[in-house]
Formats: C-alpha cells, structure tokens, sequence
C-alpha cells in the first residue's frame, strides 16, 4: 500500500474521529478558526479534502497562542505548501456545523509552487462549482464571494 493511500485514511480516520468527538464533548467550548481566499482570475483556491467530506478553503483550527493571522498562515502553509505574501480581514460568523466554531475569513495572496498534503488535493475552482461541494460550515464564505464581497 503506498504511502499516499496511508496518509489519505489516517487522515480520514483522525478528521471523523476528531469532529464525532468535540460534537460529544466541547472541552474548549468555541474554537477559532482561519480561512483563506485566495483567488486567480475568477476562479479559488480550495481543498479536495482525503476524508470524504467535500471542499473546503485553505486554513483551519487556530491553537490557544496563535492569533488569527499565524493560524492561517501556519494552515495555509501545511496544507497547499504557499506562502502568505498579504492578508485583509473579510469577515466573522459563527457556526455549529461540524463544531461549535468562529471563523474568521481573510482575502490573501499567497506565492509559491501548490503541493498536495495528507489532508488533500489544492485546486482552483469556481463560485458554481463550489456551492454544491463545499462543507456546511463553509457555506456562508461561498456566497460572500458570490456577492462580489
């Protein structure tokens, strides 16, 4: 079995594990998260995600220490391997799809040459494709976009 296939059920394993339980038990209470639109033309950058779920934006669960801005910078990183050249804040919202969760939305710009990680497949798509497939809690970023925002 390769590694590729290794990493995609691990991640897979731990993402379902992880949401199943802060569903179960939210020690923490609300998380924070960061997100990341980065555009090309009229297209985003978004994750094909290993774990089944869907699409979702570059970024993720900030930890205690980090402000809004590392955690995005420290995902965005992980999962695409860019780097963030510019950030500006677009907007918060507050969701309990997967979890209990604030996300905080940035327009970025970001340089550097796109590679798959263990959490899945970056690729650039557009607003119609993304309304059908990206996660629940994601949505309200789908249709800021759409809005021209």
């Amino acid at each position: 079995m390769s590694t590729g296939i290794i990493r995609r059920r691990l991640f897979w394993a731990i993402s379902r594990t992880g949401i199943f339980l802060y569903r179960c038990l939210p020690i923490f209470g609300s998380l924070r998260a960061s997100v990341a639109v980065i555009r090309e033309a009229d297209r985003v950058l978004v994750i094909e995600r290993h774990d089944g779920r869907g699409i979702s934006f570059p970024g993720g669960i900030a930890f205690p220490w980090e402000s809004d801005a590392e955690a995005l910078r420290r995902e965005v990183l992980e999962e695409t391997g860019l780097h963030i050249t510019s950030l500006d804040l677009n907007f918060r919202y507050f969701t309990a799809a997967d979890v209990p969760c604030v996300i905080t939305v940035f327009s970025a710009q970001a340089a550097g040459q796109v590679q798959e990680s263990w959490e899945g497949l970056p690729c650039w798509l557009g607003v119609s494709e993304l309304r059908a497939r990206v996660l629940p809690s994601q949505k309200p970023i789908v249709e800021n976009i759409a809005t021209g925002r």
